[in-house]
């Protein structure tokens, strides 16, 4: 089975997430196992990198959404170390600010996107201001919804 394959989410294509399993880590069968392959593609990956620079037309975002303790710093540590820091940074999202809340829910998020050339990384995201409210159901449906909608307007655009 191709990891790539099993992750690999089909625009347009509605995802449940019972139908993935969590625990799934594809022919890969131990973390000592895959870091040599971690390695080619961190070189692969700096590479890379440094061509988005140089090219400076496009921009690169990386969303990582989990729980507390969900590996999204590990992740950020050891897939994205051979990058150049210069140009990826990482933003940390925690709960909205006074002035955060005063503006609509994506005012925080707009301020982060990467500039041509630069890679970002939201480590959680604005995801959340739709998954808490509508878990702890502290607003109602037209509100989350259009949320949905309003996240999809800003990926196709901001990225």
């Amino acid at each position: 089975m191709s990891l790539i394959k099993n992750l690999l989410v089909t625009p347009g294509k509605k995802v449940r997430l019972s139908d993935w399993d969590p625990d799934c880590t594809g022919n890969y069968q131990s973390k000592e196992l895959s870091l040599p392959i971690l390695d080619k593609f961190g070189d692969k990956i700096a590479k890379l990198q440094y061509l988005l620079f140089a090219e400076n037309k496009r921009a690169m975002l990386i969303v990582l959404q989990a729980m507390d303790a969900g590996g999204k710093d590990g992740t950020i540590r050891t897939v994205m170390g051979p990058m150049n820091a210069q140009s990826c940074k990482v933003t940390s999202f925690k709960g909205p600010t006074a002035e955060e809340l005063a503006h609509d829910f994506l005012w925080r998020v707009h301020r982060f996107v990467p500039r041509k050339g630069e890679v970002r990384i939201f480590n959680r995201s604005h995801y959340e201001d739709v998954l808490i409210v509508r878990v702890h159901n502290l607003v109602s449906k037209d509100i989350w919804s259009k949320r949905f909608e309003q996240i999809n307007n800003f990926e196709k655009v901001a990225c």
